[in-house]
């Protein structure tokens, strides 16, 4: 979480305003940095998804950008997955609520190419929506699941 945060002051040193944008350059920087995980396929894997949701009564739309690590237990088992969120919350707009719901996942040590991963997902139509908004709301945070 730490190296996110760190990649996050860095975008936000450049720009007054925290951006889409800014928050998705920085979740890429921190997805290139590479940790030590267990030797399975997804045990260190980008998410980018986003829809509404009404967590807390009233509906916000949410772009969740999330890297998920798997964690082993003493004998080398899966023991759970830890999961480091930056979630960009928006007012909700009939243009963003007409998105819909959206999930891409990266998993590093496979045939997958982090850069082309995030360069398609700015080029789906939806990503110049997204742009157009400004996030009310920017949240840092770990979690275990």
């Amino acid at each position: 979480m730490i190296v996110l945060q760190d990649e996050w002051r860095v975008q936000r040193g450049a720009v007054v305003d925290p951006t889409t944008a800014g928050a998705w350059s920085a979740f890429v920087r921190f997805g290139r940095c590479r940790f030590d995980t267990p030797d399975t396929f997804d045990a260190d894997g980008l998410l980018f998804q986003y829809g509404t949701y009404s967590f807390d009564g009233r509906p916000t739309f949410l772009l969740d950008l999330t890297r998920q690590f798997e964690a082993n237990d003493d004998s080398g088992d899966h023991d759970h997955y830890v999961q480091v969120h930056c979630e960009l919350r928006y007012d909700l707009t009939a243009s963003l609520s007409a998105l819909g719901g959206f999930e891409s996942w990266f998993f590093h040590d496979t045939d997958e190419d982090l850069d082309r991963w995030a360069e398609a997902l700015t080029n789906r139509a939806a990503w110049n929506v997204l742009c157009a908004h400004k996030p009310a709301e920017i949240r840092i945070y770990r979690e275990q699941v």
